[in-house]
């Protein structure tokens, strides 16, 4: 067998790859999918869209390598997190559209459940504080806003899951003895896990009013689950991680200490901090890194921020100030610096380290001086600032002093942002050769778990890097200009 598929379903688009021995990409497809906006803060997949991209992306990537299901090894699945569905176990059909991770409408629902308590009710058994980001709230609101749901989930009628739940449902048979599980990465993300147990919480289950009876089977990230049916056919699934720890794995953070940053839709920052937790007192999140499937797990810090990549989608679909996110960098470069101008992207609240619901989107420092150059350039600067703050949180945390940031995700194309990047952390920042490692990450938990890679070692002997940037600003300006966004951060609160 000659290639291990990855299934990569992100926020915006779905790609399959298949990668080699060496951990380099053969082929790959990759197709959109809608972006629902209902109202203000509301954000919507259609899941049968969804499922409808994957059949397509993986009838294309197979066709581009002349691949048969026999050439494949097995494939692994990775997912963006927290997006929350729930469909009728009879019939397979969704009971409505996916709500997104991005989406605030359970922000009432929060602040109920930490009335009195505070936005740390569960977080000495989750690693979570409370907010709109996590899938168990999401749950029990879809539950109680739609008519009869609640008793049908009650009574087993109905399956929630994230997106790979839904994947792997649908790839082993959907109603047809289809596995209705998910791994330890997904199941903490949902408010809903204990991190002590790897196990559903029944305490947490009542408090936030989800029944158990709608809840998949949690497994290890890294294990052979079944096989595949259709253009897959025979085809072992054998790893799931959820998309940010898929990317972890990835850039092989596989000791203690060892971090990397995703610039996505979302930015994400994880640290992988070994077998145990590390309670955060700086506003990050604990979570499950991966688990290898007769192993402890492994666990990580996590600084998630919800605006990235997406950040620059808003300036060129909403306000038509570029064509295309490739011209932003060009845009961005026309000008020096940003004139003084600002962006704090809080389109849905403000996550690490703030976790404020109530902040809202904010441009600051506007004078008649200003220029599209100038917003562009803010665009940019907007994502290494938010980074910088959770890297703050992340030394606070851990005491870990990083050395250099390894970095991946689609923006990291960017030359600009990635030397601005450089000069404010004041560390190098590392790009591996291949920077699809979310995938990547994928690839490497289903080649393990079926001996297509037999070591952590082997893994770590494919990685290198494409490019590096080293720090080049002035300690005083760095200074100045953090300064000036830790005050316009201030001007995004207590907004809602």
């Amino acid at each position: 067998m000659k290639y291990i598929g990855a299934l990569d379903q992100g926020t915006t688009s779905t790609r399959f790859i298949l990668f080699d021995r060496a951990g380099e990409i053969v082929a790959s497809a990759q197709k959109e999918h809608e972006q629902i906006f209902p109202r203000a803060g509301w954000v919507e997949h259609d899941p049968d869209e969804i499922r409808l991209r994957v059949e397509e992306v993986i009838a294309e990537t197979m066709a581009k390598a002349v691949a048969r299901p026999a050439d494949v090894a097995a494939i692994g699945i990775t997912n963006q997190r927290e997006t929350t569905m729930l469909w009728d176990r009879t019939s397979g059909k969704p009971v409505g559209n996916a709500v997104v991770w991005q989406d605030v409408r359970t922000a009432d629902l929060c602040a109920r459940l930490g009335t009195g308590l505070g936005q740390d009710r569960f977080r000495a058994k989750t690693g979570l504080p409370l907010a709109t980001y996590f899938a168990g709230p999401k749950i029990a609101w879809l539950l109680d806003n739609t008519p009869g749901l609640r008793a049908r989930a009650e009574a087993g009628d109905i399956a929630f899951g994230t997106m790979d739940s839904w994947l792997v449902w649908n790839l082993t048979g959907g109603p047809r003895e289809g596995l209705h599980i998910t791994d330890v990465t997904n199941a903490s993300r949902t408010l809903l896990m204990d991190l002590a147990t790897l196990d559903w919480d029944v305490e947490l289950l009542a408090a936030v009013g989800v029944p158990e009876a709608v809840l998949p089977e949690i497994r290890p990230s890294v294990q052979v689950y079944g096989e595949a049916i259709g253009r897959l056919a025979g085809v072992p699934i054998a790893g799931i991680l959820g998309d940010q720890q898929a990317a972890l794995f990835g850039q092989t953070c596989f000791a203690p200490g060892e971090a990397k940053n995703t610039y996505g839709t979302g930015c994400f920052m994880l640290m992988n901090t070994g077998l145990n937790p590390v309670p955060s007192t700086a506003g990050l999140l604990t979570t499950l890194a991966y688990q290898v499937d007769g192993q402890a797990p492994i666990y990580a810090l996590e600084g998630s921020i919800a605006m990235a990549g997406a950040l620059v989608q808003w300036l060129r679909d909403n306000l038509g100030i570029i064509d295309t996110a490739e011209a932003i960098e060009a845009l961005a470069g026309s000008v020096p610096d940003n004139g003084g101008v600002f962006i704090v992207p809080a389109f849905n609240g403000l996550f690490a380290p703030y976790w404020r619901d109530d902040a809202r989107g904010v441009i600051v420092g506007l004078t008649r001086y200003a220029n599209k150059g100038h917003i562009a350039r803010a665009t940019l600067e907007a994502v290494a600032f938010q980074t910088k703050e959770v890297l703050d949180a992340m030394y606070i945390d851990s005491g870990v002093a990083l050395a250099a940031l390894k970095v991946d995700g689609g923006m990291v194309a960017n030359q600009l942002l990635m030397q601005f990047q450089a000069d404010l952390l004041d560390v190098p920042v590392v790009r591996p050769t291949v920077a699809e490692t979310t995938a990547l990450g994928a690839a490497y938990a289903a080649g393990l778990a079926v001996g297509f890679w037999p070591s952590f070692d082997v893994l770590r002997d494919n990685w290198s890097i494409s490019q590096r940037w080293e720090p080049n600003m002035d300690a005083t300006r760095r200074r100045s200009e953090y300064a000036s966004w830790k005050k316009a951060v201030t001007r995004s609160f207590d907004w809602v």
